[in-house]
Protein backbone atom coordinates (compact mmCIF):
# COMPACT_ATOMS: atom_id res chain seq x y z
CA UNK A 1 0.00 0.00 0.00
CA UNK A 2 3.27 2.28 0.29
CA UNK A 3 2.13 3.91 -3.53
CA UNK A 4 -1.11 5.62 -1.88
CA UNK A 5 1.12 7.32 0.13
CA UNK A 6 4.01 7.91 -2.64
CA UNK A 7 5.44 11.67 -2.67
CA UNK A 8 3.44 13.79 -5.41
CA UNK A 9 6.71 14.53 -8.15
CA UNK A 10 6.82 18.29 -9.60
CA UNK A 11 7.46 17.47 -12.94
CA UNK A 12 8.08 14.91 -15.40
CA UNK A 13 11.51 13.36 -14.98
CA UNK A 14 12.21 12.16 -18.77
CA UNK A 15 11.72 14.91 -21.33
CA UNK A 16 11.44 12.75 -24.09
CA UNK A 17 14.87 10.87 -22.35
CA UNK A 18 17.09 12.57 -25.35
CA UNK A 19 20.42 13.46 -24.96
CA UNK A 20 22.89 15.16 -27.53
CA UNK A 21 25.75 12.90 -28.58
CA UNK A 22 28.70 14.71 -30.59
CA UNK A 23 29.01 13.98 -33.77
CA UNK A 24 32.13 11.83 -33.83
CA UNK A 25 35.65 14.14 -34.35
CA UNK A 26 37.94 11.68 -33.18
CA UNK A 27 39.12 8.79 -35.12
CA UNK A 28 39.63 5.53 -33.58
CA UNK A 29 41.29 1.86 -34.45
CA UNK A 30 39.87 -0.38 -36.17
CA UNK A 31 37.78 -2.71 -33.60
CA UNK A 32 37.37 -6.39 -33.48
CA UNK A 33 34.99 -8.38 -35.14
CA UNK A 34 31.59 -8.88 -34.44
CA UNK A 35 30.74 -10.64 -30.69
CA UNK A 36 34.66 -10.74 -30.29
CA UNK A 37 36.28 -9.44 -27.12
CA UNK A 38 39.73 -8.85 -26.22
CA UNK A 39 41.88 -7.85 -23.65
CA UNK A 40 42.75 -4.27 -25.40
CA UNK A 41 45.45 -2.05 -23.81
CA UNK A 42 42.33 -0.14 -22.08
CA UNK A 43 40.44 -2.69 -21.02
CA UNK A 44 38.00 -5.23 -22.32
CA UNK A 45 35.98 -4.79 -26.06
CA UNK A 46 33.20 -6.08 -27.79
CA UNK A 47 31.61 -4.90 -31.16
CA UNK A 48 28.51 -5.37 -31.79
CA UNK A 49 25.72 -4.41 -35.42
CA UNK A 50 22.49 -3.74 -34.24
CA UNK A 51 19.86 -4.82 -36.91
CA UNK A 52 18.29 -1.30 -36.96
CA UNK A 53 19.13 2.14 -36.58
CA UNK A 54 20.62 3.33 -33.39
CA UNK A 55 20.83 6.82 -31.56
CA UNK A 56 22.23 6.64 -28.35
CA UNK A 57 21.52 9.79 -27.35
CA UNK A 58 17.66 8.56 -27.38
CA UNK A 59 18.61 4.97 -26.08
CA UNK A 60 20.81 5.98 -23.01
CA UNK A 61 19.63 9.37 -22.57
CA UNK A 62 16.88 8.32 -19.63
CA UNK A 63 19.84 6.81 -17.76
CA UNK A 64 21.31 10.18 -16.68
CA UNK A 65 20.59 12.50 -13.99
CA UNK A 66 21.45 15.98 -14.95
CA UNK A 67 24.15 17.38 -17.05
CA UNK A 68 26.90 16.97 -14.24
CA UNK A 69 25.72 13.45 -13.69
CA UNK A 70 29.18 11.46 -12.00
CA UNK A 71 27.59 8.60 -14.06
CA UNK A 72 27.13 9.60 -16.88
CA UNK A 73 29.09 11.79 -19.67
CA UNK A 74 29.23 12.27 -23.18
CA UNK A 75 32.71 12.77 -25.28
CA UNK A 76 33.16 14.90 -28.39
CA UNK A 77 34.72 11.41 -30.03
CA UNK A 78 31.05 10.70 -30.13
CA UNK A 79 30.78 8.03 -27.00
CA UNK A 80 28.45 7.91 -24.15
CA UNK A 81 30.36 6.58 -20.66
CA UNK A 82 28.88 4.93 -17.88
CA UNK A 83 29.93 3.79 -14.56
CA UNK A 84 27.95 1.65 -13.11
CA UNK A 85 27.88 -0.61 -9.78
CA UNK A 86 27.22 -4.75 -11.46
CA UNK A 87 26.67 -7.24 -9.76
CA UNK A 88 30.10 -8.48 -9.71
CA UNK A 89 31.58 -4.91 -8.75
CA UNK A 90 31.89 -1.50 -10.23
CA UNK A 91 32.79 -1.16 -14.29
CA UNK A 92 32.79 1.67 -16.36
CA UNK A 93 32.15 1.28 -19.95
CA UNK A 94 32.62 3.50 -22.97
CA UNK A 95 29.97 3.02 -26.12
CA UNK A 96 30.32 4.49 -29.76
CA UNK A 97 29.07 3.93 -33.07
CA UNK A 98 30.96 3.92 -36.13
CA UNK A 99 29.72 2.44 -39.62
CA UNK A 100 26.48 0.96 -37.91
CA UNK A 101 28.40 -0.65 -35.98
CA UNK A 102 28.72 -0.71 -32.03
CA UNK A 103 31.95 -0.41 -30.22
CA UNK A 104 31.95 -1.19 -26.31
CA UNK A 105 34.69 -1.12 -24.21
CA UNK A 106 34.59 -1.36 -20.52
CA UNK A 107 36.66 -1.84 -17.24
CA UNK A 108 36.89 -2.90 -13.75
CA UNK A 109 35.48 -6.41 -11.89
CA UNK A 110 32.43 -5.53 -13.83
CA UNK A 111 33.54 -5.26 -17.68
CA UNK A 112 32.30 -8.21 -18.54
CA UNK A 113 28.88 -7.80 -17.20
CA UNK A 114 28.46 -4.76 -18.68
CA UNK A 115 29.36 -6.06 -21.96
CA UNK A 116 27.44 -9.26 -21.87
CA UNK A 117 24.22 -6.81 -21.15
CA UNK A 118 25.34 -4.54 -23.84
CA UNK A 119 23.21 -5.22 -26.66
CA UNK A 120 20.07 -5.40 -24.13
CA UNK A 121 21.08 -1.93 -23.02
CA UNK A 122 20.85 -0.84 -26.35
CA UNK A 123 17.43 -2.32 -27.08
CA UNK A 124 17.99 -5.87 -27.93
CA UNK A 125 15.18 -7.09 -26.28
CA UNK A 126 12.47 -4.27 -26.98
CA UNK A 127 9.89 -4.61 -29.84
CA UNK A 128 9.36 -1.13 -31.29
CA UNK A 129 7.30 -3.03 -34.33
CA UNK A 130 4.19 -3.64 -31.89
CA UNK A 131 3.51 -0.36 -31.39
CA UNK A 132 0.70 1.54 -33.56
CA UNK A 133 0.69 5.21 -33.93
CA UNK A 134 -2.87 6.16 -33.24
CA UNK A 135 -2.65 10.06 -33.27
CA UNK A 136 -1.08 11.37 -36.43
CA UNK A 137 1.64 13.18 -33.73
CA UNK A 138 2.61 10.01 -32.32
CA UNK A 139 3.07 8.64 -36.07
CA UNK A 140 4.86 12.06 -36.65
CA UNK A 141 7.22 11.69 -33.87
CA UNK A 142 8.07 7.92 -34.41
CA UNK A 143 8.94 8.69 -37.82
CA UNK A 144 11.05 11.47 -36.76
CA UNK A 145 12.68 9.17 -34.26
CA UNK A 146 13.65 6.04 -35.71
CA UNK A 147 16.63 5.06 -33.50
CA UNK A 148 14.55 5.22 -30.34
CA UNK A 149 14.23 2.07 -28.45
CA UNK A 150 14.24 1.63 -24.80
CA UNK A 151 16.97 0.63 -22.86
CA UNK A 152 17.54 -2.46 -20.25
CA UNK A 153 19.94 -2.02 -17.79
CA UNK A 154 19.16 -4.85 -15.86
CA UNK A 155 20.23 -3.22 -12.48
CA UNK A 156 17.52 -1.67 -10.23
CA UNK A 157 19.13 0.13 -7.37
CA UNK A 158 20.71 2.67 -9.83
CA UNK A 159 17.51 4.01 -11.17
CA UNK A 160 15.85 3.21 -7.93
CA UNK A 161 17.63 5.67 -5.62
CA UNK A 162 18.03 8.23 -7.67
CA UNK A 163 14.36 7.98 -8.56
CA UNK A 164 13.31 8.16 -4.59
CA UNK A 165 15.90 11.57 -4.85
CA UNK A 166 13.17 13.03 -7.54
CA UNK A 167 10.51 12.84 -5.29
CA UNK A 168 8.34 16.47 -4.76
CA UNK A 169 10.98 18.10 -5.94
CA UNK A 170 12.53 20.55 -8.75
CA UNK A 171 15.03 18.60 -11.36
CA UNK A 172 18.03 20.81 -10.33
CA UNK A 173 17.50 19.96 -6.39
CA UNK A 174 17.27 16.29 -7.42
CA UNK A 175 19.92 16.09 -9.48
CA UNK A 176 22.14 18.03 -6.80
CA UNK A 177 21.87 15.53 -4.83
CA UNK A 178 22.39 12.61 -6.98
CA UNK A 179 25.73 14.32 -7.53
CA UNK A 180 26.68 15.46 -3.93
CA UNK A 181 26.01 11.90 -2.87
CA UNK A 182 28.04 9.83 -5.83
CA UNK A 183 30.97 11.53 -5.51
CA UNK A 184 31.46 11.97 -1.93
CA UNK A 185 30.50 8.23 -1.05
CA UNK A 186 31.00 6.45 -4.53
CA UNK A 187 33.90 5.39 -5.63
CA UNK A 188 36.44 6.85 -8.75
CA UNK A 189 35.27 4.78 -12.02
CA UNK A 190 37.58 1.61 -13.20
CA UNK A 191 39.57 2.94 -16.24
CA UNK A 192 40.88 6.33 -17.80
CA UNK A 193 37.60 8.53 -16.20
CA UNK A 194 38.63 7.50 -12.91
CA UNK A 195 38.34 10.87 -10.84
CA UNK A 196 36.15 11.81 -13.29
CA UNK A 197 33.35 9.99 -13.24
CA UNK A 198 32.22 7.90 -10.08
CA UNK A 199 30.33 4.52 -9.36
CA UNK A 200 27.34 4.51 -6.92
CA UNK A 201 27.98 3.54 -3.53
CA UNK A 202 27.15 0.09 -2.66
CA UNK A 203 23.78 -0.39 -0.78
CA UNK A 204 26.31 -0.68 2.85
CA UNK A 205 27.82 2.55 2.05
CA UNK A 206 24.21 4.04 2.00
CA UNK A 207 23.09 2.64 4.82
CA UNK A 208 26.14 4.68 6.70
CA UNK A 209 24.81 8.02 5.37
CA UNK A 210 25.23 10.52 7.77
CA UNK A 211 21.96 12.22 8.93
CA UNK A 212 23.59 15.52 8.58
CA UNK A 213 25.10 14.19 5.18
CA UNK A 214 21.57 13.59 3.60
CA UNK A 215 20.61 17.32 5.37
CA UNK A 216 23.61 18.98 3.29
CA UNK A 217 22.74 17.22 -0.04
CA UNK A 218 19.60 18.82 0.40
CA UNK A 219 17.55 15.45 1.03
CA UNK A 220 14.74 15.69 3.52
CA UNK A 221 14.26 12.72 6.04
CA UNK A 222 11.04 11.49 3.79
CA UNK A 223 13.43 10.81 1.19
CA UNK A 224 16.23 9.70 3.03
CA UNK A 225 14.40 7.14 5.06
CA UNK A 226 12.97 5.53 1.85
CA UNK A 227 16.35 5.46 0.54
CA UNK A 228 17.61 3.43 3.73
CA UNK A 229 14.73 1.00 3.88
CA UNK A 230 15.55 0.03 0.44
CA UNK A 231 18.89 -0.72 1.09
CA UNK A 232 18.22 -2.86 4.00
CA UNK A 233 16.58 -4.71 1.32
CA UNK A 234 18.64 -4.63 -1.61
CA UNK A 235 18.82 -8.14 -2.63
CA UNK A 236 15.24 -8.61 -3.11
CA UNK A 237 15.03 -5.38 -4.85
CA UNK A 238 17.84 -6.53 -7.71
CA UNK A 239 15.99 -9.83 -7.75
CA UNK A 240 13.17 -7.68 -9.42
CA UNK A 241 15.16 -7.75 -12.33
CA UNK A 242 14.04 -11.15 -13.02
CA UNK A 243 10.51 -10.64 -12.51
CA UNK A 244 8.15 -9.36 -15.27
CA UNK A 245 7.48 -5.68 -15.22
CA UNK A 246 4.14 -5.37 -13.39
CA UNK A 247 5.15 -8.42 -11.08
CA UNK A 248 8.77 -6.05 -10.31
CA UNK A 249 6.87 -3.07 -9.38
CA UNK A 250 4.58 -5.15 -7.18
CA UNK A 251 8.30 -6.00 -5.33
CA UNK A 252 9.50 -2.58 -5.10
CA UNK A 253 6.22 -0.76 -3.84
CA UNK A 254 6.41 -3.25 -0.91
CA UNK A 255 8.89 -0.72 0.46
CA UNK A 256 6.98 2.25 2.32
CA UNK A 257 7.64 5.28 0.37
CA UNK A 258 8.03 3.74 -3.02
CA UNK A 259 4.91 4.23 -5.08
CA UNK A 260 3.56 4.08 -8.57
CA UNK A 261 5.47 6.59 -9.73
CA UNK A 262 9.01 5.27 -8.32
CA UNK A 263 8.01 2.41 -9.27
CA UNK A 264 7.24 2.96 -12.98
CA UNK A 265 10.47 5.65 -13.11
CA UNK A 266 12.59 2.32 -11.95
CA UNK A 267 11.26 -0.37 -14.52
CA UNK A 268 10.99 2.03 -17.47
CA UNK A 269 15.32 1.57 -17.45
CA UNK A 270 16.26 -1.44 -15.70
CA UNK A 271 13.62 -3.21 -17.61
CA UNK A 272 12.60 -1.58 -20.84
CA UNK A 273 8.87 -1.86 -19.70
CA UNK A 274 7.34 -0.33 -22.59
CA UNK A 275 4.28 -0.01 -20.70
CA UNK A 276 4.78 1.66 -17.52
CA UNK A 277 3.35 5.01 -18.30
CA UNK A 278 4.39 7.23 -15.24
CA UNK A 279 1.23 8.41 -12.89
CA UNK A 280 1.00 10.66 -10.31
CA UNK A 281 3.19 13.09 -11.61
CA UNK A 282 2.24 16.47 -12.12
CA UNK A 283 3.30 17.66 -15.60
CA UNK A 284 2.97 14.34 -17.49
CA UNK A 285 -1.18 14.17 -17.82
CA UNK A 286 -1.25 17.67 -18.82
CA UNK A 287 1.22 17.43 -21.53
CA UNK A 288 -0.21 14.00 -22.85
CA UNK A 289 -3.99 15.84 -23.00
CA UNK A 290 -2.65 18.59 -24.47
CA UNK A 291 -0.50 16.94 -27.27
CA UNK A 292 -3.90 14.63 -28.23
CA UNK A 293 -6.64 16.17 -27.62
CA UNK A 294 -5.73 20.41 -26.68
CA UNK A 295 -7.02 18.87 -22.75
CA UNK A 296 -4.10 21.01 -20.67
CA UNK A 297 -5.53 20.09 -17.44
CA UNK A 298 -5.53 16.75 -18.07
CA UNK A 299 -5.64 14.22 -14.69
CA UNK A 300 -4.12 10.80 -14.10
CA UNK A 301 -7.95 9.44 -14.96
CA UNK A 302 -7.60 11.63 -18.25
CA UNK A 303 -4.25 10.44 -19.47
CA UNK A 304 -5.00 6.73 -18.85
CA UNK A 305 -7.94 7.12 -20.92
CA UNK A 306 -6.29 8.78 -23.75
CA UNK A 307 -3.52 5.91 -23.69
CA UNK A 308 -5.47 3.11 -23.49
CA UNK A 309 -5.56 2.78 -27.25
CA UNK A 310 -1.46 1.79 -26.80
CA UNK A 311 -2.26 -0.74 -24.32
CA UNK A 312 0.88 -2.64 -23.70
CA UNK A 313 2.81 0.40 -24.80
CA UNK A 314 1.37 3.36 -22.70
CA UNK A 315 5.49 3.97 -21.67
CA UNK A 316 6.43 4.52 -25.32
CA UNK A 317 3.26 6.63 -26.87
CA UNK A 318 4.12 9.02 -23.91
CA UNK A 319 7.72 8.88 -24.76
CA UNK A 320 7.34 9.84 -28.20
CA UNK A 321 4.48 12.19 -27.36
CA UNK A 322 7.35 14.09 -25.24
CA UNK A 323 9.94 14.30 -27.90
CA UNK A 324 7.70 15.39 -30.03
CA UNK A 325 7.80 18.66 -28.39
CA UNK A 326 3.99 19.66 -28.06
CA UNK A 327 3.69 20.81 -24.59
CA UNK A 328 1.20 23.51 -23.36
CA UNK A 329 2.65 26.61 -22.89
CA UNK A 330 3.32 27.89 -19.05
CA UNK A 331 0.78 29.75 -17.31
CA UNK A 332 2.16 29.89 -13.74
CA UNK A 333 5.32 30.35 -12.16
CA UNK A 334 8.03 27.72 -11.60
CA UNK A 335 8.32 26.16 -8.32
CA UNK A 336 10.60 27.62 -6.08
CA UNK A 337 14.16 26.17 -5.46
CA UNK A 338 14.86 25.12 -1.84
CA UNK A 339 17.82 23.94 -0.29
CA UNK A 340 17.53 22.64 3.12
CA UNK A 341 20.73 22.18 3.69
CA UNK A 342 21.19 25.85 4.29
CA UNK A 343 18.74 25.69 6.88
Amino acid sequence: MAGRFDPRPTRTTVRGGHVVVPAQTQARGPGPGPGARSAGVGGRTRSWVPPWPLDLGLVLGPLRRGPADPTFRTTPDGAVWRASLTPVGPGTLRVSVRGGAVQGEAWGPGADWLLEQLPRMLGELDDPGAFEPRHRLVALARHRRPGLRLTRTGLVLESLIPSILEQKVTTDEAYRAWRLLVRKYGVPAPGPVGGRMFVMPEPRVWALIPSWEWHRAGVDNKRASTILRVVRVARRMEEAVGFEAGRAQERLELVAGVGPWTSAETVQRSHGAADAVTVGDLHLPGIVGYALVGDRDADDSVMLELLEPYAGQRHRAARLILLSGRTPPRRQPRMPRGDIGRL
